[in-house]
């Protein structure tokens, strides 16, 4: 997948069009909302356009330029959120950070606003400015739909050695395994991800704990004491 954002220009339909989706791969809209400006960066906005929301990206498309237009997945949006705030920027508007494949550290006012080419690796934040401010709440819930359906994805050692459990797993390994454990110590929750040390540890913890038992029984037998 390549992250941030990138020019898209293939539509169907007559006028203006909209966006041809991966059918095939299951995507498919989620709210559609024409009169929506774009500012990426610290350029002027673009208008006027629609925005497509679907399962997989946001798409924003030019209504007089069937050549321009952006999208972004959402794998690559790093934050999304309200903004109304006029010092922030002039028009309420869905603030969004967008992940990108750049390794410079350069910001959205160099050479990719200066030139006439716009530098889309460069571009880390987009606004989405609607011509009618009451559609932010639902735009906002939306994104956050569409950002749970589309999660990070997990690199196998980090899954090798996850440490969070719920408290149903939790009891449900309890369960399975507190009958085989007296049989096989080691076959405790550290083993079961690959952590020999602690499973020994857990040994050791329990066999100290039955000394003690047998510390406690010797005090309470009295034949057991000195005469």
């Amino acid at each position: 997948m390549v992250l941030g954002l990138r020019e898209f220009t293939e539509r169907v339909g007559e006028g203006a069009g909209e966006p041809v989706l991966d059918a095939g791969n299951g995507e498919e809209f989620k709210h559609v909302l024409p009169g929506v400006a774009i500012v990426l960066g610290n350029i002027a906005p673009v208008s006027p356009g629609t925005l497509y929301i679907s399962t997989k990206q946001v798409v924003w498309l030019s209504d007089v330029d069937r050549a321009k237009g952006y999208a972004v997945d959402f794998l690559s949006l790093s934050l999304h959120a309200v903004s109304r705030d006029p010092e922030a920027y002039p028009s309420p508007c869905i603030y969004t950070q967008i992940e990108t494949e750049s390794d410079e550290d350069e910001s959205e006012g160099s050479d990719s606003e200066s030139s006439d080419t716009l530098d889309l690796s460069k571009i880390t934040e987009m606004r989405l400015v609607p011509s009618d401010p009451s559609q932010l709440d639902t735009l906002f819930d939306i994104f956050c739909e569409c950002a749970e359906l589309n999660p990070e994805p997990i690199d196998e050692g980090e899954e090798e050695h996850n440490w969070i459990f719920s408290a149903d797993q939790l009891v449900d390994e309890v369960a399975e395994e507190g009958d085989q454990f007296s049989q096989n110590p080691t076959n405790s929750i550290g083993h079961s991800n690959g952590d020999h040390d602690l499973a020994r540890t857990v040994l050791e913890l329990q066999i100290n704990d039955e000394r003690f038992e047998d510390a406690d029984e010797m005090e309470d037998d009295p034949g057991s004491g000195h005469n």
